[in-house]
């Protein structure tokens, strides 16, 4: 993000030429260049510098940044024609992406993403809000050299509070003292942690500092919206529960009891604050909650006959790499299966997946197989993908999709 008043301090763009098949992907408006789409660079260039593609007829073809070690050479940022990358334009780029959000939430509702990566022009970097804390993740080593900027800019336009810096299990900390790291404040102190806001109407207390994701599954609020118009007068099951969301809604939607199943005593100590928070709502102070920790797929497949009229399967992504697809689909279908066996007669399963290497349409025949071999009839009320602050632009960014169940 070169600062426009010291032009000359930025060294010259990387001239780079890919592959006719490069062109076509980035014509078409896919984000990415990999390295094997490289034919010439001109030189090797640092994380985060700038890098202007050519055809190969010579002609500009876009301008991205440079991750010189990741399988993903380039990260597109403009296309089309030529464009000054300096402070100006970055901060017009986030006043689009909020601007896109805007009316989407109403006062009872503070917690969103503000920024969601390529699909909103930012490659390799998400903005979440919790409240007045927002939360920084990076999945590129590209934008390191430009954290300061970067926060210099969020505090003029957003004036946070604090700001929270996560990264990606790929990257590393930027080295030397004083560094940021994972979890660090770049702007405000971290102090616990925690940050409270709210969803609906609802409080929740999210973990900025070293909660999965950013702290908060913000993705599937929709989803949990579903749950609170289905759970009234139903048992509920939230199995791979986390910090209790789908049971929180569950409750103020006068479900009659639910359960929360997870392996994490963190996981669910945290679901425990989430309903101490929210102890004014008639609905939720009355909804028993019981607490299970145990591995999910064993606690569903033990000999217990308990019966629920809603279960909720939510688990961690099956599939990190193309090469675990395969095998994901089949513990997709196998965990639908357990857990139709465990609704009662008219029951509903809401099922959910977050493999990006699974796509909707071998994610949704997964769990109708299950259903079809458990011998029971059933419906196919609705399906679900992206959120409208979790836009996807390109078949890699689409992850998240959700399939709701009856079942006889």
């Amino acid at each position: 993000m070169p600062r426009s008043s010291k032009p000359d301090s930025q060294p010259r763009p990387i001239r780079i030429r890919v592959t006719s098949q490069a062109e076509r992907r980035v014509r078409s408006g896919h984000p990415w260049v990999f390295a094997d789409s490289v034919r010439e660079q001109d030189r090797p260039g640092q994380p985060g510098e700038l890098a202007v593609l050519y055809d190969r007829q010579n002609r500009f073809l876009a301008l991205g940044m440079l991750d010189p070690e990741s399988p993903i050479r380039v990260r597109i940022l403009q296309t089309g024609k030529p464009a000054q990358i300096d402070a100006g334009w970055w901060r017009e780029r986030l006043r689009e992406a909020v601007l896109r959000r805007a009316g989407l939430f109403d006062g009872q509702t503070t917690g969103y993403r503000w920024i969601h990566g390529e699909s909103d022009g930012w490659p390799g970097l998400v903005l979440d809000r919790y409240g007045t804390t927002l939360v920084l993740k990076l999945y590129t080593r590209a934008w390191l050299p430009r954290l300061q900027e970067l926060s210099d800019l969020i505090q003029l336009e957003l004036k946070p509070e604090r700001l929270i810096l996560r990264l990606s299990r790929k990257l590393s900390a930027p080295g030397g003292d004083g560094c940021p790291h994972d979890g660090s404040a770049l702007i405000g102190a971290a102090g616990d942690g925690k940050a409270r806001f709210q969803e609906t109407g609802l409080w929740f207390e999210a973990d900025v500092v070293s909660g999965q994701k950013t702290g908060f599954f913000l993705d599937q609020r929709e989803n949990r919206r579903w749950v609170e118009t289905l759970a009234r007068n139903r048992t509920v099951l939230n199995a791979f529960s986390y910090s209790g969301g789908f049971s929180l809604y569950a409750a103020r939607g006068r479900a009659t009891a639910v359960t929360d199943l997870d392996l994490s005593a963190h996981a669910l100590a945290a679901a425990r604050t989430n309903f101490e928070l929210n102890a004014t709502v008639p609905a939720v102070a009355g909804c028993p909650r019981e607490p299970v920790q145990a591995e999910a797929f064993d606690w569903l497949a033990s000999s217990t006959r308990r019966r629920f009229g809603l279960v909720i399967l939510d688990p961690p992504s099956f599939a990190k790499k193309e090469v675990e697809r395969t095998g994901a689909i089949r513990a997709y279908e196998r965990l639908a299966g357990l857990g139709i066996g465990r609704l009662e007669k008219g029951g509903m399963l809401l099922a959910c997946s977050c493999s990006a290497h699974v796509s909707r349409e071998e994610f949704f025949e997964a769990v109708r197989r299950a259903a079809a071999k458990s011998g029971r009839k059933f419906s196919v009320w609705k399906t679900s993908g992206h959120p409208p602050d979790h836009p996807a632009t390109f078949p890699e960014a689409e992850y998240l999709k959700a399939i709701l169940l009856n079942v006889d």
